[in-house]
Formats: structure tokens, sequence, C-alpha cells
């Protein structure tokens, strides 16, 4: 399989967007992307999105998580619906953690709940103005042009946060089909396939760094490439 550095890219900014493929961070197969994106966190606490879940108790384990592996402190913020995502003591939790993590689950609950509201915007300021914001899994996949509706089957847009770019988490290079079929949704060209404890962090004038192997592939009928890191600072 060829290595291929390709035009991944994600919205300007002078933040960090950390994607993360999946792995359970209790069983520690995650510890090394974990690793990598907190390397780039100033001071201060991680907020943690539970939203694609639905489920507070996935903010207190990730609470532990990083307090006893990184000594550092998570502010679980409660946006679960579209109106939690509007909130102002919300809002300022996120404006003002140094990171924010976006947990897993179902991504059609992560877009619907955040699409074309305040807190998006918010992440979106943090990417821009030299934040970081990882997410993982599910999560991951919104942050495209497209994602995958399991409710109905069909692509649903995502964040917009690739230009061009679809990804499809826990990625089995033998099984492509359905990465292939993402990049067929309006305004995809290029694909991302992380597998579980795999990551790709995207930075400022297109810095990137990978962890473990991520794929690439250009177009619906492309070649699956590994993805080569660019020169990281």
């Amino acid at each position: 399989m060829p290595a291929q550095r390709t035009a991944v890219q994600r919205v300007a900014g002078g933040g960090w967007l950390a994607l993360l493929g999946g792995g359970e961070f209790t069983f520690g197969e995650t510890v090394e992307a974990d690793r990598a994106w907190m390397a780039r966190v100033g001071p201060g606490a991680v907020a943690f999105l539970p939203t694609a879940s639905g489920s507070t108790e996935y903010g207190d384990f990730f609470a532990a998580y990083l307090r006893e592996g990184f000594d550092r402190e998570v502010d679980a913020v409660p946006i679960f619906r579209r109106r939690d995502a509007r909130r102002g003591k919300n809002l300022r939790r996120l404006a003002a953690a140094a990171a924010v993590y976006v947990g897993g689950g179902v991504t059609d609950h992560l877009i619907e709940a955040l699409a074309e509201e305040p807190a998006l915007a918010t992440l979106g300021a943090k990417l821009g103005e030299g934040g970081v914001v990882v997410a993982i899994a599910a999560a991951a996949q919104a942050c495209g042009v497209a994602a995958r509706s399991i409710a109905r089957g069909a692509a649903l847009p995502g964040f917009g946060w690739l230009p061009g770019g679809v990804v499809e988490p826990n990625f089995d290079p033998g099984h492509d089909r359905r990465l292939r079929e993402l990049l067929r949704a309006p305004g995809a060209a290029w694909g991302l396939g992380i597998p579980a404890g795999s990551a790709i962090l995207l930075g400022p004038e297109r810095q990137i760094e990978v962890v473990g192997t991520v794929f690439c592939i250009e177009g619906a009928e492309g070649d699956v490439a590994v993805l080569q890191a660019s020169a990281v600072p």
C-alpha cells in the first residue's frame, strides 16, 4: 500500500483539530493519541461534550481518566439538545476551556444538537484562535463535509471543518466500502480512514501529525494510501 502526502486540509486558524479513530480510553487504547493532543494544550481544564452519547456517566469516566493519566481537570458541559447549545453558561464554559473534547456516540445526535447553534460557532472560534478541539469516533466523522446517518442510511451535512473531506472512524483498510460510499456525498473529494487507536492532528499552516496509521482516499474510486505527516515544530 503506497504512502502518500495529500491535499488534506482543515478550516483556517491557529489551533489544532485532533481526529481520533476510536478505542476505549479506559483500556489504554487511545493513550498515545491523547498524549499527542494533550501536548498542544495550554493550562486549564478540558471541556468535555457528551452530546453524541447522551450519557452523563461518559463524562465522569473521562474525567477520571484525564485526571489520573494527565493530571488535568475536566469540565463536562451538559449539551444534549439544541437548546443546551444556546445557553450562555454552556457557551462560556466552552470558550474558557483550554481544549474541548467531543465524545463519541451517534453522529446524528451530535449534528442535530450542534448544527447552526452558538456552541458549534464557539468550537470553530477556538480552532481559529489557537485552541484545541478533539473529536473521537462519531464526533470525528461529524467534522467532515458529510457524515453517515445511522437512522436513514444516507449522508447528512457535517460541520464542514475539513473542506472537501470526510472521515471514517474505526477504519479497516481491508473493508473500505463505507468510506467510498461517503465520498459520493455532495462536496466530498477526499476521505480519511482512521483506525481505532490512531489519530490525525491538523494544525495551522497545514501541519499534520499522525499517531499510528491513518489512511487517505482521494475520490470514491481512488487508491487507499497511508497518510504521511508533515513536519511539525
